[in-house]
């Protein structure tokens, strides 16, 4: 693996950079007590935040964008979600040491989501990052969202660097196929929003994250696969 060639590290945002799940858990729980409908736990919503509103829709309420009241419910939720975004968020344990070590090594780090931009910006906001970040690329910043490679090389036009000279770490499959697409290395968060039904370790990415410590681990170390299983 060409690691001394990785100059600058992008992240998915929901379950990669930020543990954002306690913002989705308030909105799905405030919905569903307006609905009269008992809360669910976090442990089952938290898988489903990876895929945005439409999938916390699925998985919380039973519903696709085919179905009454698919829509309002989607209004609502987003609506409950931006009044709390970044309230409840934290970054994940060890990012903020992994952020100090790019920025101590003058390495560019930005977000590619699937987020509406606004929401994204004003995460970043809420957690202080937004001045730290090169860039905060969202899902509707080009025309097509992840998994098309489009917003990862959007992002490294913003940073001035070329694809394969970037790490692009992600907890879905759509970040892993957006990544290579782009072809850039790519790492899995395992810590992140993985589903049981998910099988990361078939998504073909370069780097197996356990943790943000093996992230910072590898940057330091320049090693390979940190973690092979």
């Amino acid at each position: 693996m060409a690691h001394a060639s990785i100059s600058a590290v992008l992240f998915d945002v929901d379950g990669t950079l930020i543990d954002t799940a306690p913002d989705f858990v308030f909105a799905v729980n405030k919905a569903r007590s307006n609905r009269n409908k008992e809360p669910l736990a976090f442990e089952l919503i938290r898988p489903a935040v990876s895929h945005g509103l439409a999938g916390l829709i699925q998985t919380c309420f039973g519903l696709s964008n085919t179905d009454y009241g698919y829509n309002g419910l989607f209004e609502e939720l987003l609506e409950l979600y931006s009044a709390h975004n970044g309230r409840y968020s934290q970054l994940f344990p060890g990012m903020q040491d992994v952020i100090q070590h790019l920025e101590g090594h003058a390495m560019p780090w930005g977000v590619v989501t699937n987020k509406m931009s606004r929401l994204a910006k004003s995460l970043m906001r809420a957690m202080s990052l937004a001045e730290r970040t090169n860039c905060i690329v969202g899902g509707d910043t080009v025309s097509r969202a992840k998994p098309h490679p489009d917003p990862l090389i959007h992002a490294c036009k913003l940073i001035d660097r070329k694809p394969e000279e970037c790490l692009y770490v992600g907890d879905a499959e759509r970040d892993i196929v957006a990544g290579r697409a782009a072809g850039m290395i790519t790492a899995v968060a395992l810590f992140g929003y993985i589903g049981e039904k998910d099988d990361p370790h078939s998504w073909g990415a370069d780097i197996l994250l356990h943790s943000p410590d093996d992230l910072l681990c590898w940057l330091q170390q320049g090693a390979g696969e940190v973690a092979s299983s």
